[in-house]
């Protein structure tokens, strides 16, 4: 009976091995953002407040990071903010703690990661970009956005040039019509000089050239003003 026992601990113990070795009970040590790969230029997922606990699934060797589960989602957060239980007193997650806690070293791929956890994520459709690493996603970012902008600016030029050329019309079509009004205004008053009685009467030879004798007055018979 005593050796039946021992033979189901043993294949208790067994059995539960792999689970152990999957996942380590962890602490948040402040608020931090969860994110979508080892790095805080990835996305961030969730926060995880302050003093909440995770499952640690398995951390970098060779960069203090862990990916943890935290409410059934999963993500990456840096070793300086998680603190595990290392005989009985709590230490931040770090290389030389993985094997003792039962941590095991995992690598990182964007796209396996990425497929199995953020499909349903915005930023999933960018999953290309972002599986050359976040330094080379957001240089082609700046990229993208220097083009842009040298776009925006050349849309702009041409609203400008645009802007600038009908205005220069309008100004042209204004002083046109003051120049046409100037005319009407000389033949107004031109009109209005040839009218005079004189130049009717024909003491003057031309309209451009009048009699100086010619008087803007006109006399009439037996009128004391006017002389013989």
């Amino acid at each position: 009976m005593k050796n039946l026992i021992v033979k189901i601990a043993a294949a208790a113990l067994l059995v539960l091995a792999p689970a152990i070795a999957q996942a380590a009970e962890g602490y948040s040590t402040a608020n931090v953002n969860m994110r979508a790969g080892p790095s805080t230029r990835y996305p961030a997922v969730a926060v995880i407040p302050a003093g909440s606990s995770v499952e640690i699934r398995g951390c970098l060797s060779n960069v203090n990071w862990c990916d943890v589960e935290f409410y059934g989602g999963r993500g990456w957060v840096s070793g300086q903010y998680v603190q595990a239980v290392y005989e009985q007193r709590r230490v931040y997650v770090g290389p030389q703690y993985y094997r003792p806690l039962g941590i095991p070293m995992v690598t990182f791929s964007v796209g396996n990661y990425w497929d199995r956890y953020y499909r349903g994520r915005d930023f999933y459709r960018e999953r290309d970009r972002w599986s050359r690493g976040p330094d080379y996603y957001y240089r082609d970012r700046d990229y993208r956005d220097r083009d842009y902008r040298r776009e925006y600016r050349d849309r702009d030029y041409q609203v400008r040039e645009y802007r600038d050329r009908d205005r220069d019309r309008r100004d042209d079509a204004r002083r046109e019509e003051r120049r046409r009004e100037v005319r009407r205004d000389d033949d107004n008053r031109s009109s209005d000089f040839r009218d005079l009685p004189q130049f009717r009467g024909g003491k003057a030879d031309t309209y451009n050239h009048p009699d100086p004798r010619a008087s803007p007055f006109v006399c009439r018979p037996g009128d004391p003003s006017c002389g013989d």
